[in-house]
């Protein structure tokens, strides 16, 4: 059974999503954190780390050192909530609101025979991450990400289209709405109504 980890930047993250104004984009980095912790909880153990509690039903909050991802993921790391005895630890960004559990049993399934299973994103960045051990984990996240986790051997990329998938952007949101999960989709839908009031 994995652990998994959330890195959540809160109501301050997603600045991409300025459009939707300040209101929106909060609802909007708040549902997609709920959808991808739906995902992860029939699995295993969910820590979200935050900067303040999300209060998502189901997972364990753990402060946000800061320092960036790095630092965050480490945070969610010790955590005695994210901690299995067979070791395995996921890391699942939280712009990920199309993610199923299917696919995160898919990306865990890639781990034998590696230390490490990545999802790469298309800006050349990493989505998700599985370790055989979670002493394997190394902060190298950011620009290019994915070709240093890739480093860490013997690793393997995984590509289900919904770990690849995440969302920047309002573009992002009406490319993916046919996939989203229920709580985005329900904030999306909210947003929409507002607007046309």
């Amino acid at each position: 059974m994995p652990g998994f980890v959330i890195p959540f930047h809160g109501a301050g993250g997603k600045t991409r999503l300025d459009s939707l104004g300040e209101r929106g984009r909060a609802l909007i980095a708040h549902a997609m954190a709920i959808d991808v912790a739906r995902a992860c909880a029939p699995l295993g153990p969910v820590v979200i780390v935050a900067p303040e509690d999300p209060g998502i039903a189901g997972a364990v909050f753990v402060v946000d050192p800061g320092g960036g991802q790095g630092p965050a993921v480490a945070a969610g790391l010790a955590s005695e909530a994210a901690r299995t005895a067979d070791g395995i630890a996921v890391v699942v960004n939280a712009d990920l609101p199309c993610v199923t559990t299917e696919d995160l049993q898919e990306l865990v399934a890639a781990l034998p025979g590696h230390a490490l299973a990545y999802v790469p994103a298309p800006d050349g960045t990493t989505n998700a991450l599985a370790f055989a051990d979670r002493t394997s984990f190394a902060p190298l996240f950011g620009a290019g990400s994915a070709a240093r986790f890739a480093t860490i051997g013997p690793s393997i990329a995984v590509t289900p289209a919904n770990l690849i998938d995440d969302v920047d952007t309002p573009a992002d949101l009406a490319r993916l709405a046919p996939r989203l999960g229920i709580a985005t989709r329900a904030a999306l839908d909210q947003l929409e109504l507002g607007a046309a009031a």
